[in-house]
């Protein structure tokens, strides 16, 4: 099946039927009254939009702002997954990148805009994920680390998150951050499937200054 069918296919029925029915009320304006007295699960709903032209592989702004006011956090790294190519199983590098943006989601806090700055993520660009999603600091974050990730693209690496997070003093989270690519460097030699010598290149590579 096709990774984005696959992709709503899994949010669909992740869906409680509270939440499917927030779903229809948000599209009333998009999906006329009587598709959406037919709509009985997220997949009937998804096919309409899809149907619409208001949704799709290449365009997927409807499926996140939908998600996000549901507060769905867990669906939203699912779209992240299929948004960073990761839809058929992630590299190491990306499933890093993944696990620090979820430590540094759940810790900067309102601390996000420094961080971004320290990313070069633009002025113009904050004030742009401030509007986009209004009430919802979790979001912000992300989608500020999204937007470096993207602008960075194969040179981002958890290393100059780290090296970020102590040039704005944040060094309990990059500690978090460390710790937690240690933990699955480790894991990963124990099941066989890792470089020997990744937990060792990880700490040569990680910034040593910290901070007091």
């Amino acid at each position: 099946m096709d990774p984005f069918l696959l992709l709503l296919h899994s949010v669909s029925t992740g869906l409680s039927s509270s939440e499917l029915t927030e779903l229809k009320f948000l599209c009333q304006s998009r999906v006329g009254k009587r598709k959406l007295e037919r709509v009985q699960s997220g997949l009937d709903l998804f096919s309409v939009l899809l149907e619409q032209n208001e949704l799709s592989s290449e365009h997927t702004v409807l499926l996140r702002e939908l998600l996000v006011s549901l507060r769905r956090q867990d669906l939203l790294r699912r779209l992240d997954d299929f948004e960073a190519g990761a839809a058929g199983g992630a590299a190491p590098e990306e499933r890093d990148l993944r696990a620090a943006f979820d430590i540094i989601c759940d810790n900067v806090g309102k601390d996000w805009r420094r961080l971004a700055r320290q990313l070069k993520v633009s002025d113009a660009k904050i004030d742009a994920i401030e509007e986009k999603y209004p009430r919802n600091l979790a979001e912000q974050v992300r989608e500020s680390l999204r937007v470096w990730r993207n602008s960075r693209k194969e040179d981002a690496a958890v290393s100059h998150l780290v090296g970020a997070l102590r040039a704005c003093r944040l060094n309990l989270v990059a500690d978090l951050v460390e710790e937690d690519q240690q933990a699955r460097a480790r894991q990963s030699q124990s099941e066989g499937g890792g470089d020997p010598a990744s937990l060792e290149s990880w700490n040569l590579n990680a910034p040593t200054s910290r901070a007091s």
